[in-house]
């Protein structure tokens, strides 16, 4: 089973006769990220998740959440799981959300897309309508104090073009819906009891500024062994 990963830093720390000596300060960075299809979720995880690999934090990163995970699984196996009956996917995205819960407090770097949130606004919608998402609040209960939600959006105009250049092998969306997805992004996120929020239009975002403008905002709600990395 999965065991927490930390990473250590180690901080010099000037003394009074100008010698150094370290001090041993253990980092934290739980991030979920969300929203609409096309607004950069995984731009922004992949990332981090470079940086980090480039800082030597290794993050335990779940982006696997929208149907039909396109990321671990075969085509065949994709297939199925579109295919799969709306019933058994409720059962299955709320096992894995439940499972996923419990690996945000065993592991100390995570990064996750969409998550809990995603699927309160593509559930009912898209893998099984007539169905409703419960405790999706009593889950940020459940989180530690120290995760940041980070809420990605852009122009519904701007979504649609990315989906026309860019199109995922499965997009998930429809053109029609955008505007009405991006209002349940934000509702979501105003909504939810995780403290520490970050909001970012990716509108006018090249891909690789994206980060930079995280940190920026994030830097705030960092703990302070985690910023210093960001020097």
């Amino acid at each position: 089973s999965p065991i927490a990963l930390t990473h250590t830093l180690f901080c010099p720390i000037v003394c009074s006769n100008n010698t150094y000596r370290t001090n041993i300060r253990r980092s934290t960075m739980r991030i979920i990220a969300i929203g609409c299809e096309y607004s950069g979720v995984t731009t922004l995880l992949d990332g981090l998740n470079q940086w980090g690999t480039k800082h030597h934090i290794h993050f335990h990163m779940d982006d696997h959440f929208t149907i039909p995970d396109a990321f671990h699984l075969s085509e065949d196996e994709q297939q199925a799981m579109l295919t799969m009956l709306p019933t058994l996917k409720e059962r299955f995205q709320r096992f894995q959300i439940v499972y996923h819960v419990r690996l945000v407090n065993l592991y100390e770097q995570i990064l996750l897309g969409g998550f809990h949130i995603e699927e309160e606004v593509y559930g009912p919608r898209y893998y099984y309508p007539g169905l409703q998402v419960s405790d999706t609040r009593r889950y940020e209960t459940e989180m530690p104090a120290d995760t940041i939600l980070v809420h990605l959006h852009a122009r519904p105009e701007v979504i649609k073009k990315r989906m026309q250049t860019t199109p995922h092998p499965h997009t998930l969306i429809e053109s029609e819906h955008i505007p009405d997805l991006l209002a349940e992004f934000e509702q979501q996120y105003r909504q939810s009891w995780i403290q520490r929020k970050v909001n970012i239009d990716t509108s006018d975002l090249a891909s690789d500024e994206l980060l930079d403008v995280f940190f920026a905002r994030a830097r705030g709600h960092l703990e302070p062994r985690d910023a210093l990395l960001l020097n």
